[in-house]
């Protein structure tokens, strides 16, 4: 089966599985396990902060950094496509008793200066501004890549008017391999960030956040109280490490890729990929309105592809670390089928 669903599907290779066997291991609520504390003090390295964590998703992580830059009843400004507002269960407003103002962004880039018009709290009817929120790639915006100089606009935004910066980066490293700018120059512009260790990096599981020193204490307080102490857990942030270390570059290859598949659609009558494609994302609208999204998924399937619904009328193709050219081929061949 070819897995174009996502890149949460990619599967730990060989050395990912032997580093699990063979890691070293204690207790990481204790801050005593040593794997687990290399892959923390390499995040907290390559992302130019003073220090890290790693938690169980970027979810999780996401929402440790609401929970400790905002007070309940406050407001977070963030990108009305982005990731925290649609797809985290409406987790800030559960768990940190914020309410979510959302701007309308060009692929997924909110404009600076209604940024800077959203931010409130000097009247006492409002609620105050506690949080600015980006993403870096951007899921919905098809991975889009943010320039560094956007975040940038919107980091002086924020200094402005002190209040603090979160990066959801969970396909950051997507965003260095497709621009050749190193993941740290993108995080200089937040206060906090997250990446996922999980998607086209190839872990199988776990996410980073980051910030200064003083945000990881209190965020080692807030993993404990979601449930995300998992004692011995150097056994899975060793193949985190190798994730980390040596998947990077890879990533081109998924880019390189998903622009093939992309050219191949683009020869199709029946579709059209809707979004630039910088990264290992493409969305791919259908043009007959007598075709179904669920008709050409189940399709796909009859001939052993798998791809994700993403609205009406449109499909989400996701390389990965598990795809190569053949499979690429075998996907535009079923797709001129259709």
């Amino acid at each position: 089966m070819i897995d174009l669903r996502s890149d949460t599907v990619t599967k730990p290779d060989e050395r990912m599985r032997r580093a699990m066997y063979e890691a070293e291991v204690g207790d990481d609520v204790y801050g005593e396990d040593p794997t687990v504390n290399r892959l923390e003090q390499r995040a907290a390295e390559i992302l130019g902060k003073e220090a890290a964590l790693f938690v169980t998703s970027g979810t999780q992580g996401n929402q440790i950094a609401g929970l400790i830059h905002c007070r309940p009843g406050q407001e977070v400004i963030l990108e009305s496509q982005s990731h925290i507002f649609l797809y985290e269960g409406g987790a800030m407003s559960a768990l940190a008793g914020v309410q979510l103002k959302t701007i309308d962004g060009i692929r997924g880039a909110m404009d600076p200066t209604l940024v800077e018009a959203a931010i409130r709290g000097k009247d006492i009817h409002e609620p105050e501004t506690g949080l600015i929120c980006l993403e870096n790639t951007h899921n919905k915006a098809g991975g889009a890549v943010l320039p560094v100089e956007h975040m940038k606009a919107i980091y002086e935004v924020a200094q402005a008017h002190n209040i603090p910066v979160h990066l959801d980066g969970a396909r950051l490293f997507n965003a260095q391999a497709a621009t050749g700018i190193p993941v740290a120059e993108f995080a200089n512009y937040t206060d906090t960030v997250q990446f996922c260790l999980s998607k086209g990096l190839g872990a199988p599981v776990g996410s980073i956040i980051a910030g200064s020193a003083d945000f990881i204490h209190q965020a080692r307080k807030w993993r404990k109280r979601l449930g995300g102490g998992l004692r011995q857990v150097g056994v899975l942030a060793a193949p985190a490490l190798i994730a980390l270390e040596e998947n990077p570059e890879r990533l081109q290859k998924d880019h390189q890729l998903a622009k093939l598949l992309a050219e191949g659609i683009r020869q199709l009558t029946t579709l059209r990929v809707v979004n630039e494609v910088d990264t290992n994302i493409l969305l791919v609208e259908l043009t007959d309105p007598s075709h179904t999204t669920e008709h050409l998924l189940s399709h796909l399937k009859d001939n052993s592809i798998l791809a994700g619904g993403f609205g009406a009328g449109v499909i989400r193709l996701v390389t990965n670390n598990g795809i190569d050219e053949v499979h690429i081929q075998q996907t535009l061949h079923a797709l001129s089928k259709f």
